[in-house]
Order: structure tokens, then C-alpha cells, then sequence
């Protein structure tokens, strides 16, 4: 995917994207900023094999915007979603990076998290030889566990950015903004533990700041690695050996867990 910046306009390409491709992107930003909570990058304009943003400049993090930033990302996540696993509204085609990740409407976190965000990225990852057959057998018997419910909270489907790592995490002038999302609806821890997972700057600020605003269920650092599953499992797919063992781990904690 080639992103090509002109005046105020950011472009992103991709030859021959999915159908869909842009459209979701699209679709998931406009979904987050309805929720009037953490700004979404505007969309300028979408089409098949590209999309167009608003240029945005960029600043050093700090803590300030940082608080700033959980306060309101605790406004869109409570902004809700119609179920787990629900697409923004008017698309049925949900992606993560490059790769395609199917829709869902679970009234149940679990059987939502398990059978779409994690198990479906096993295969490439072994295909791949990131992941070993030991690993993933390990991942399956998490995977069994949380589809169990075992992690069902009774919390309501949260509106999640979806791919929320640092680097889609905009420092600016006017605070943070998001781009790239894989919108859906999903679990709010998930969102922070990815921020946690990539090292987000100023993540103690950013968890105060949410706190502030919705307060977390106790223990919920402890399931960072419940959370973590669905980023190690998309990075086990394509990224290298290194998350196949990360992955296997974070499923081991996630036993322990349960």
C-alpha cells in the first residue's frame, strides 16, 4: 500500500485491494467519530483502490493530551456497537492490516473473540513456519476456554478501533486522532491492551484519563494477555517467528487465567 501526501490531502493506494478494502476504512473512521469521543481522521474521499484523508501535522506526545486522549476513548467505546463482532454501519467486509477478518453478531464476547479474532489467523501462521503445531495447539485450548465464556463480564459490545497500536495513535496540535481502524464491535479491553502490547507513549496517562471517564473492572491488567491474543495472532500470521512464540505465551496466561 503506497500513501502519497499532497497539500492537504493524504492518499493511500493499494493496486487491486479487496473489494471493500477502502470502504471499511472509510466507514470505520466515520463510525468512530459519530461516537464524539477520541477525533477520527476526516475522510476526503473514498474509491476502490484508494482513499483520501485530511493531512494532519504531528506533534511529540505528552501527558496532557494523552489523558485527554483515554478520557475520550472511553467516550467512543461507550458510544457502543449493535453486537460483538458488528461492522460500522453499511459495510459487511472487516480487515486488519492487509488481511480480511470475518464479521459477526454475538450477543456473547467469547464465542466472538475466540472463532473470529484469534483462530482464524492459526493456519497462515503455520503455514508460514511462525507458528509451531505444539504453539498452536496451546492457542486452541485458550481459544476453547474463552469461547466457554469463561471471560464473559456481562459488558456491552464496546466500539472499538479495532487495530489500535501506537503507530495509529496521531500526536497533533489538537490532540490525538486515529487512523487505520478495524472497527468493530469488541471488548474494551482490547483496545487497551494493544495500546499496551506496542508501547504506547504515556499509556499510564492514557489509562488515567479513561478511568477518569469509565472506570475498569478490577483486574483487568491481568487479562492483558486474553486481549492480546487477537494482535499476536495477526502478527503471527505475517510478521515473524518471534509473535508464534509470543502468542503461545499470552495463551499460556490466558489458561492460567481461567
Amino acid at each position: 500500500m503506497s500513501p502519497r501526501a499532497e497539500g492537504r490531502i493524504f492518499r493511500k493506494e493499494r493496486p487491486g485491494a479487496p473489494e471493500g478494502f477502502f470502504a471499511a476504512e472509510a466507514a470505520g473512521l466515520s463510525w468512530l467519530a459519530e461516537a464524539g469521543g477520541a477525533r477520527a481522521a476526516r475522510v476526503v474521499q473514498v474509491e476502490a483502490e484508494a482513499i483520501e484523508l485530511e493531512r494532519l501535522a504531528t506533534v511529540a506526545p505528552d501527558g496532557a493530551a494523552a489523558r485527554a486522549f483515554g478520557a475520550a476513548l472511553a467516550v467512543t467505546h461507550d458510544a457502543g456497537a449493535p453486537a460483538f463482532g458488528s461492522p460500522p454501519p453499511g459495510v459487511t467486509a472487516l480487515f486488519i492490516g492487509a488481511r480480511s477478518q470475518p464479521a459477526a453478531a454475538e450477543e456473547t464476547w467469547g464465542p466472538f473473540y475466540a472463532r473470529d479474532r484469534v483462530l482464524p489467523f492459526l493456519p497462515p501462521a503455520l503455514d508460514a513456519g511462525f507458528l509451531t503445531s505444539e504453539e498452536a495447539a496451546v492457542v486452541r485450548d485458550a481459544c476453547a476456554t474463552i469461547a466457554a465464556g469463561a471471560f464473559d463480564d456481562g459488558e456491552a459490545p464496546a466500539r472499538l478501533h479495532g487495530d489500535l497500536w501506537h503507530g495509529n495513535v496521531l500526536w497533533t496540535p489538537a490532540g490525538v486522532v486515529l487512523i487505520d481502524p478495524a472497527a468493530h464491535g469488541g471488548h474494551r479491553e482490547t483496545d487497551l491492551a494493544m495500546l499496551d502490547l506496542f508501547g504506547c507513549p504515556f499509556l499510564d496517562d492514557i489509562v488515567a484519563g479513561y478511568e477518569e471517564r469509565h472506570p475498569l473492572t478490577s483486574g483487568w491488567r491481568s487479562r492483558l494477555p486474553l486481549h492480546q491474543l487477537h494482535p499476536l495472532a495477526v502478527h503471527a500470521a505475517g510478521h515473524g517467528r518471534h509473535y508464534g512464540r509470543a502468542l503461545a505465551d499470552a495463551a499460556r496466561q490466558t489458561l492460567a487465567l481461567g
